[in-house]
């Protein structure tokens, strides 16, 4: 996995904890089932940060070149 594939997959799983964070509080507001939207929320703001960690340790694509 390169620096820039750990970083578009953090952007998507930020992205899906957005979407279920707005979930959630349209259920809190409608009477929903808000604390299924938040768990499965947290979850992928946790592969977001678990991505973003694994990018800050990968070389840059140019570093990468520079090594061979």
């Amino acid at each position: 996995m390169t620096r820039e594939q750990a970083l578009q997959e953090a952007i998507e799983a930020a992205a899906s904890a957005g979407k279920l964070a707005a979930d959630a509080e349209r259920a809190a507001h409608h009477g929903g089932d808000a604390a299924r939207f938040a768990v499965a929320g947290a979850v992928w703001a946790d592969t977001a940060r678990s991505y973003t960690a694994l990018a800050a340790v990968l070389p840059d694509a140019d570093d990468a070149a520079e090594v061979v």
